[in-house]
């Protein structure tokens, strides 16, 4: 019987026996020089992104200056109260305990959350499922998404942030890098396709 192409393949492969692996070179940049805050907020305007700044005791105040324009706002449960009553103010809350259903999220116009980490170099948001973050679902179907971001949470460089998830490495991640959108065949930017089309970050300083 004619011998297959692909059995020839497999035959060469077993032929080859074992094949030491390279070392994996790691001298990729782990660190940086300068004010994450200020890279952070300049990758997140060319994102197209818009950005608050506040002090832990303006949070609420600026989550209502963010939200000035919505109808209604969902926010994960274990959000802090003063943050769920200053996206309450002057629109609809929801709640998202128990879940909403992906019919109530598609009737709600924004979402509030925090964050777990995130990357000055690549302007990317990470978030882990946390209390304060909610399930992924709450943060890809509203139009609007705010998170807030403390500054001590920004890192440099991808390897600073991944080693933070890495402290709790079964959970779900979601990584933002600006509004969602993606361009067609004819290089036509499309909004909002696979998550909010409106993207505001509250960056919070370490200063009280």
């Amino acid at each position: 019987m004619a011998t297959s192409a692909k059995d020839e393949i497999l035959r060469r492969i077993r032929a080859a026996g074992p094949i030491e692996v390279p070392a994996i070179p790691r001298d990729y940049r782990k660190s940086a020089e300068g004010d994450v805050v200020e890279e952070m907020e300049q990758a997140l305007i060319d994102y197209t992104a818009t950005v608050f700044h506040s002090t832990e005791d303006g949070i609420p105040d600026a989550i209502d200056a963010a939200l000035q324009d919505q109808a209604s706002v969902v926010v994960p449960a274990g959000l802090p109260e003063s943050w769920k009553e200053a996206a309450g103010r002057g629109r609809e809350l929801r709640i998202d305990e128990p879940a909403l259903s992906k019919g109530e999220l598609d009737s709600t116009n924004a979402v509030v959350t925090g964050s777990r980490v995130a990357v000055s170099l690549s302007g990317t948001i990470m978030l882990d499922g946390s209390p304060d973050q909610g399930r992924r679902a709450i943060t890809l179907v509203p139009d609007t998404h705010v998170i807030v971001l403390r500054a001590k949470d920004i890192k440099a460089t991808v390897p600073e942030a991944v080693a933070i998830l890495g402290e709790n490495p079964t959970a779900p991640t979601t990584w933002i890098a600006g509004p969602s959108a993606t361009s067609d065949i004819e290089l036509v930017r499309v909004d909002g396709v696979h998550g909010p089309r409106t993207l505001r970050v509250i960056i919070v300083s370490d200063e009280s």
